[in-house]
């Protein structure tokens, strides 16, 4: 299976072609306006570019905005898989529904993410809410849209926050392709029905890992190509995290023979 879709230069999420050209806008944004803006909202790649995070008074910083890239698969770009039957569910490394059945292989991951409200201080958790989680295999292919996976919707799924904001997926950990730090996309929903109607998104956003667990993943069987990929990144340099990557760098904790738990906070 390819790393990327075609021989052409990375496209999973515009690599740094997509990226960097957000960076550079949102700064201008900063230093003309001087004052945060609220992040913005919308259902296509190009409209959820990045932009500084907002904060009320007495609130804490909301999680930053993110491009979803081009291949979300919620609506805006093609495919549509939030409004298939079984996208609800926990364990996301099978394929569902009327795709080719396949299973995403590699080291096991849990992802945590706890939903708090940012204007109560991120001391209230978000009851009822909906969070969209994809990434990318360990070979770096996107389900739906890389060559030889677009027949499958894998390490793609919805989860309905519980009474304390969390919501709970097992996984596997990505890969490392040509441009990007190892990463995972996520967005925010009021509500489930929301999610699966693919409407009214609130936050769109990355969760990025630390180099010492990407490291340690990828000296596993299945993961080779990501080693000289990862080898020329850095998170100061990723044109996603390089303007800062300390509330959406994820809590890692386990092993590459046991498998990894990815904890983060999302203020929205």
């Amino acid at each position: 299976m390819s790393a990327r879709p075609d021989d052409s230069p990375p496209e999973h999420d515009g690599g740094l072609a997509h990226d960097l050209p957000v960076l550079a806008r949102r700064r201008m944004i900063r230093l003309m306006a001087g004052v945060s803006l609220v992040p913005l909202a919308g259902c296509t790649s190009e409209s959820r570019e990045s932009a500084p995070a907002s904060s009320s008074p007495g609130g804490c910083a909301e999680i930053p905005e993110e491009t979803a890239g081009p291949f979300p698969g919620d609506g805006s770009n093609g495919v549509n898989v939030l409004r298939e039957s079984g996208v609800v569910r926990r364990d996301i490394t099978r394929s569902f529904g009327d795709s080719a059945g396949g299973t995403a292989e590699g080291v096991p991951l849990t992802v945590r993410l706890t939903v708090v409200d940012a204007a109560s201080g991120c001391g209230a958790p978000k009851k009822g809410a909906a969070v969209y989680l994809w990434h990318c295999d360990r070979e770096g292919a996107y389900s739906l849209y890389s060559e030889g996976v677009t027949e499958e919707n894998y390490l793609r799924g919805v989860q309905e926050t519980d009474d304390r904001g969390r919501v709970v997926f097992t996984s596997v950990f990505p890969g490392c392709y040509p441009g990007r730090w190892p990463h995972l996309h996520f967005e925010v929903y009021g509500s489930l029905a929301d999610a699966t109607a693919a409407t009214s998104t609130t936050n769109t956003s990355q969760l990025a890992f630390p180099k010492d667990v990407c490291d340690a993943v990828y000296a596993t069987d299945g993961y080779g190509a990501s080693v000289p990929n990862l080898a020329g990144l850095s998170l100061a340099d990723d044109g996603v995290f390089s303007d800062g990557h300390d509330r959406q760098l994820a809590t890692t904790t386990g092993s590459a023979k046991d498998g990894y738990t990815a904890a983060l906070t999302v203020p929205v």
